[in-house]
């Protein structure tokens, strides 16, 4: 247990409250024990009903009520880095209450509705599951989960999960796959007064951004829900000094592929829009995407407990549901805040999304209303 000076964090407090308690404790990817710290606190104190689990700077907690099915909510503690967006605020626009700040969309709203929850809910019908995790804004190999994954599978068996990302309190089902790629030409180092001696390396990279900028990316619509894929530059290096003709340029491309698409298909097509160039090409990341799985009993289950008015979409972002559906997990994206805000200096998710995902997920996990009543097998 480490705890020693952690923020205090009240889980009865409103929604709202509690939403701007977490969203002040900043927890940038690398920097998020406090924050664990606070939460692990909280659970201890104040949810006698779970066990609670610390592995590294990833909160875990469980029932063990013996009720045959088990769902796992999970919302990851970092952000991005802090664009002078801390500490909160609050304001209204056009009619509608905000509450702003870094991580308020993407996705500490989310943290706190599951984590009053798991605080609420000790009579729910299925056993239940809460992980709070690190280091989901970075690369893969990074994220908590991977991790765990490898060394603990017990602690994120489930039959069913819930991701707390920013949906604007709909369903988002799957999620696209991402993967990076380090395009890299090669010159002549020369003096950039005698450039006729040397090969510039950056002018190399001009087909590659030509192509790239000509791109037509496919949409596929896959149970219903289109996702958009996306292929872009995203950085560029190279060069030493500003008298000297650079033998060495990089871009870095970022590829967001539909879920039908596996890893090596999708390092394929990359490869493919870039034939014929003279590149070093290396994948330096890869996640692969989830199918939307909107179909299985227990995503229906939980569809039918938000209502028949709840929005349903593609997830058009990575998320871990992808980790979630490759351990054969049904799992689905549910959260306030507008996922085009996540990581946007203006960060900000509305009162009106906090409230509405505290109250689809206390519908789904309400106590049976008569004797036998259970999630779905």
């Amino acid at each position: 247990m480490t705890t020693h000076g952690a923020p205090a964090l009240d889980p009865s407090a409103d929604i709202v409250d509690l939403t701007a308690a977490i969203v002040d404790i900043e927890s940038v990817s690398g920097d998020e024990r406090a924050l664990a710290d606070a939460i692990e606190t909280a659970l201890r104190r104040r949810a006698p009903h779970l066990e609670v689990i610390r592995d590294g700077d990833t909160v875990i907690a469980r029932t063990h009520r013996g009720l045959g099915r088990r769902v796992l909510l999970a919302g990851h503690l970092d952000t991005v880095p802090v664009a002078a967006n801390l500490p909160s605020s609050r304001r209204t626009r056009a009619g509608r209450e905000e509450l702003v700040g870094r991580g308020s969309c993407d996705m500490k709203g989310g943290v706190a509705v599951l984590f009053k929850l798991a605080v609420e809910a000790d009579a729910a019908p299925v056993d239940l599951t809460w992980v709070f995790y690190d280091h989901e804004e970075v690369a893969a190999a990074d994220n908590s989960l991977t991790r765990i994954a490898a060394e603990h599978p017990e602690y994120i068996e489930a039959d069913f999960a819930i991701l707390g990302e920013p949906t604007s309190a709909g369903v988002e089902g799957g999620c696209k796959g991402t993967m990076r790629l380090e395009v890299t030409a090669r010159g002549v180092a020369a003096h950039s007064a005698r450039d006729w001696v040397g090969e510039n390396a950056i002018h190399h990279l001009a087909p590659v951004l030509e192509r790239l900028a000509g791109y037509e990316a496919r949409r596929a619509v896959i149970d219903g829900l289109e996702y958009r894929e996306c292929l872009n530059a995203v950085a560029i290096s190279g060069g030493i000094a500003g008298n000297v003709i650079p033998d060495r340029a990089s871009a870095t491309i970022n590829y967001r592929f539909a879920p039908d698409t596996t890893v090596r298909q999708a390092e394929t097509h990359v490869r493919e829009v870039l034939a014929g160039l003279d590149l070093d090409i290396a994948v330096t990341d890869a996640s692969p995407g989830a199918l939307p799985g909107l179909d299985t009993p227990p995503a229906r289950e939980f569809l039918a407990a938000l209502g028949e008015d709840v929005p349903v979409a593609a997830k058009q972002g990575w998320t871990d549901v992808a980790r979630f559906a490759a351990l054969g997990t049904p799992a689905v994206n549910f959260g306030p805040g507008d996922p085009l805000l996540a990581h946007a200096d203006d960060e900000h998710v509305p009162v009106a999304d906090l409230e509405e995902s505290l109250r689809g997920l206390r519908r789904f996990l309400a106590p049976p209303s008569a004797p036998g009543d259970t999630l779905a097998p």
